[in-house]
This record gives structure tokens, C-alpha cells and sequence, in this order.
């Protein structure tokens, strides 16, 4: 059993009034999570929103019926919830109304979960993010000499929690859970009806890892106005496959303002959706490999420390570029990603000169583990 980070820090909050949502992709590891938290606790009741009688006992719920639906339970695990409707309204209802139960709620979503809970919840609630295994999970579990051995495997087959533990049926895995992301958690909760059309704007997505996302050129690509490129990208954003990254500007003339790049959580759903897991060695693609791979594990990182900080990549209007870009308590930090540890980076002058207190690194195979931890 590989530990998960989250761990600690939700079993921190177990004991206050405060209900508990978990958000994370489907098969990221919210049911095992929870499983191995009350292994050992008594009086826990699991529910799940997948099954139609669990999401109608919720209709026009009271007080009163969820009192008699929970007996004597102290722990209340409410799984998928973003199928069952009002779910903000069921959450608050419960942590205002009924006293010694605490609530834990997860989704593979947060088309419903988010918005539901948003204003219904505030105040009353503690959440988390649970991303595919992070570096650090994975080196506390194999010690950071195996992970750095098994570095080409992560760029090309990524890390959901079945894939990296089942070793020799990695494809069939990631096209399997590829399929279920797509059909349970995009086409039936958002209505889309259009799925080719979807799949398309996917694949050019992941052809595109590391370059500047233009929704009008997407648009072209897959047959659909930009206005629908928009939607689909929020969509894809909500359903946890994809995140943007936004451009660092401090409104100097020539930085470019309101770009961003567009990556995939995971390198393994990312060559899954077209169909390439060819060696990572072997790849021209290797350069948007490494790039993903170590935006999305630093993201990661940040998420669980509750480090916040701003994220952005750099660029001007001559392509003067940075790839990475952080910023925290006012101090600026900029990395540039190198796949070959004897590659030489050249930083932007431009940049140097537009923030001389800035910190500049350059993180190629030889010093990531650094970075990532």
C-alpha cells in the first residue's frame, strides 16, 4: 500500500464539525484513501452517489430522515457525491442540523461537487485535492533511487495509483480508465453529445503540451467554434485531465499578457488519448514529456503542502521565454527545463533585467528530485 499524503492531514480533521470534501479524478485513489483512514473506526456508514436508490433517499431530504438513515453512525462517507442533486444543500444540512456526525464527501468531478458546495459550505467545510501519485509519495514508498530509475516509465505511463501497480498491463489500464473519464465524468454529466468532436480537441491538446494553447487554431483543428473550444477546455479543466497555466506579466510593454499553456495532470492519460507509449528515450516529444512531467509533479507538491504561491510561464512578443515562473511573499523564482543534464540554458536578459531580484534555476535530470521535493 503506497501512503498518500493526504492522509495526515485529513485525519487532523476528523474529530471538528467542519464536513470533509475530497476531489480528484476518477481512479486517483479517494475510496482507498478513505478505506485505509477507517480501517480500524467503528460506526462508519458508506454511501455512494453512483447507485440510483442512494441518490433518491436524498431527494427532498430533512433533517429528521437523515437522522433516521444515519442511526447511530458517527462517520459518514458520502462517495461520487457529485451525482446527488442539492449536494451543497445535503452537506450543510447535515453539519448544521445533526450533532455528532461528521461528513466526509468525495467526487471524480467537480462540475456538481464544486458548484454545489461553494456557498452552501462556506465555512463548513475542509478540502482537498487528490492528484495520481506525486514523486514524493512514490519516493517515500520506493526510495528516491528506484524512482529516479523508473523516471523514463513515469513520462510515458504516468502515475495513477493502478498503473504504477500493475506492472506489464499499463496500456490497457490507462485506454480503460481514458474511456471511463471521457463516458462517466465528461459526455453523461455534461450532456456532450459530440464526442468525436471532444476526442479530437483532446489529441490536439496533447499534441500541443508546452506550446501556447490558441483557441481559435484549436477551433480549426477539431471542427468547433471557439466559443465550444472555451467550454470544453473548462470542462476538461473540472474534470481534472487538464490545467492551464496562465502568462507572468507585471504589465511590461512587450510581455505577453493573457496567454497560457495548457497541461495534462498525467503523462500516461495524456499518450493514452493518442495512442503513443512508445520509450521515452526514444521520443521527439520527449522535451513536452519532461515539461508536463514536472509542472504538474510541482504543482502537486504545492497543493499538499498548502504552499501557496502564484504559477505562471513567461514569454514576450519575440518569444523570449521561461518556462516555469512561481511567485511567493513577493519573491520571484523562475526555472527553465532542460531534458539532457548537459544541455546549456540561456535565460531571457530580458527577463533578468525586468526582475534582477528574481532566483533562476535550471532543472534537468540531474538536480530534479530537488525541485520536485
Amino acid at each position: 500500500m503506497i501512503s498518500r499524503i493526504l492522509e495526515t492531514n485529513i485525519r487532523k480533521r476528523l474529530d471538528d464539525k467542519k464536513a470533509i470534501v475530497i476531489m480528484g479524478a476518477r481512479q486517483v485513489g479517494k475510496t482507498t484513501l478513505l478505506e485505509t483512514i477507517f480501517k480500524n473506526e467503528e460506526g462508519v456508514l458508506w454511501l455512494t452517489g453512483d447507485e440510483p436508490d442512494i441518490r433518491s433517499l436524498f431527494e427532498n431530504i430533512t433533517s429528521t430522515r437523515l437522522k433516521a438513515l444515519f442511526g447511530n453512525n458517527r462517520f459518514i462517507v458520502i462517495d461520487e457525491a457529485q451525482r446527488i442533486k442539492d449536494i451543497g444543500l445535503v452537506l450543510k444540512l447535515i453539519t448544521d442540523s445533526i450533532k455528532n456526525v461528521k461528513v466526509i464527501a468525495t467526487g471524480s468531478s467537480s462540475f456538481e461537487l464544486a458548484s454545489g458546495i461553494g456557498e452552501s459550505l462556506a465555512g463548513r467545510k475542509w478540502e482537498y485535492m487528490l492528484y495520481p501519485l506525486s514523486f514524493s509519495e512514490l519516493v517515500s514508498h520506493n526510495s528516491i533511487i528506484e524512482e529516479r530509475r523508473l523516471l523514463l516509465h513515469r513520462l510515458v505511463f504516468g502515475s495513477y495509483p493502478e498503473v504504477v501497480t500493475s506492472a506489464g498491463d499499463e496500456k490497457n489500464l490507462l485506454k480503460e480508465l481514458v474511456g471511463s473519464i471521457l463516458y462517466k465524468d465528461i459526455l453523461l454529466l455534461e450532456g456532450i453529445k459530440s464526442h468525436e468532436k471532444l476526442e479530437n480537441l483532446l489529441r490536439a491538446l496533447a499534441y500541443q503540451i508546452g506550446a501556447q494553447a490558441s483557441y481559435n487554431e484549436l477551433a480549426q483543428l477539431c471542427g468547433l467554434s471557439q466559443k465550444t473550444v472555451e467550454k470544453y477546455v473548462d470542462v476538461l479543466e473540472k474534470a481534472f485531465i487538464i490545467f492551464r497555466l496562465g502568462s507572468f506579466s507585471r504589465n511590461l510593454r512587450n510581455e505577453l499578457k493573457k496567454s497560457r499553456k495548457i497541461y495534462f495532470w498525467d503523462n500516461g492519460i495524456r499518450n493514452a488519448l493518442i495512442s503513443d507509449f512508445r520509450p521515452a528515450e526514444t521520443r521527439q516529444d520527449i522535451g513536452g514529456l519532461w515539461e508536463n512531467y514536472l509542472i504538474a509533479e510541482r504543482l502537486k507538491a504545492l497543493s499538499y503542502e498548502g504552499d501557496f504561491c502564484g504559477s505562471w510561464f513567461w514569454r514576450t512578443i519575440q518569444q523570449q521565454e521561461i518556462d516555469y515562473v512561481e511567485e511567493k511573499n513577493g519573491r520571484i523564482s523562475a526555472y527553465e527545463f532542460k531534458w539532457s543534464a548537459n544541455a546549456k540554458a540561456k535565460v531571457s536578459k530580458t527577463f533578468l533585467d525586468s526582475y534582477p531580484d528574481s532566483a533562476v534555476s535550471v532543472v534537468s535530470q540531474n538536480n530534479y528530485d530537488e525541485f520536485l521535493l
